[in-house]
């Protein structure tokens, strides 16, 4: 009987460990599982009163990002991402999480949900609204910006134009050229690329920047033949809207994104998406 009794015991305790083992390895297979490569997350507006397709409550940020660490993934640092694209290491299924249009939200929203999670973020800006109101939504001030850089040394702003972020017709103003000026339109356009590219530039380094460098392409819309006239004006990654991971195979002015940014991607949806991608 004693034997029966002692049999039984050590069944147990070895059920018991090959439970644990299982959730482990359940566990781990969770995560994206993904190395060498970067998922950059891309957001817009934070706010739990406006509606848009572009638009997520603070409440599904937070949830988004909790989950995300719960599941094994790796918040890395815009100079992370550089020194990433460069040759350097950085942690397995590393996420970076970028906005475009450098709304007032990010600051009043998005901004202590950051700081809280101790996630670094970084926030392409249109520079234009740094020095005047914008007609719709409000945008970050001067102010706003040095207060987050100056306590959050994990937040960064970087370009999403000064002036060209319009719609003509199915182009954007990065990539319209009036064929009514003739012979002079393309070099023209040219011109006004680098002229409001590098006034970006020098504004965000005004705005407390260390290292102006990347933009995000307003409306996803781009042409290969912006990248050496960005590069003239000091630009190095560009990121789109296509959906993808990063490597470093990648041209660096066409850097793909995942949309986290929309009401119907829950947390578990974007794993899902990011695993899809992986």
């Amino acid at each position: 009987m004693k034997m029966k009794i002692g049999f039984i015991i050590w069944l147990s305790f070895l059920l018991c460990i090959s439970s644990s083992s299982l959730s482990a390895s359940l566990a781990s297979s969770s995560s994206g599982n993904y190395k060498d490569k970067v998922a950059v997350l891309m957001y817009h507006h934070v706010h739990d009163k406006d509606t848009s397709s572009s638009t997520i409550s603070t409440m599904q940020f937070r949830d988004q990002l909790i989950y995300l660490k719960s599941k094994g993934y790796h918040f890395i640092r815009l100079h992370e991402f550089r020194r990433f694209m460069e040759g350097g290491q950085v942690p397995a299924n590393a996420v970076l999480v970028t906005f475009d249009d450098g709304y007032q939200s990010f600051y009043t929203f998005a901004y202590p949900i950051l700081k809280e999670l101790s996630v670094p973020a970084v926030n392409f800006s249109i520079t234009n609204y740094f020095e005047q109101d914008s007609p719709q939504i409000p945008h970050l001030s001067y102010f706003q910006i040095n207060k987050m850089m100056n306590h959050s040394p994990t937040i960064d702003i970087q370009c999403h134009t000064h002036n060209l972020h319009q719609k003509i017709g199915e182009k954007s103003a990065m990539t319209y050229i009036d064929k009514n000026l003739g012979r002079q339109a393309s070099q023209i356009h040219q011109t006004r690329i680098v002229e409001d590219t590098s006034a970006c530039m020098n504004i965000l380094k005004k705005s407390g920047v260390d290292e102006a460098d990347s933009i995000s392409y307003p409306f996803g819309i781009y042409s290969k033949s912006l990248f050496p006239l960005l590069n003239k004006a000091g630009i190095k990654y560009g990121f789109t809207t296509k959906p993808g991971l990063v490597t470093r195979k990648q041209n660096k002015l066409e850097l793909p994104r995942i949309n986290a940014g929309s009401p119907g991607i829950t947390p578990q949806v974007l794993h899902s998406l990011l695993k899809k991608r992986a």
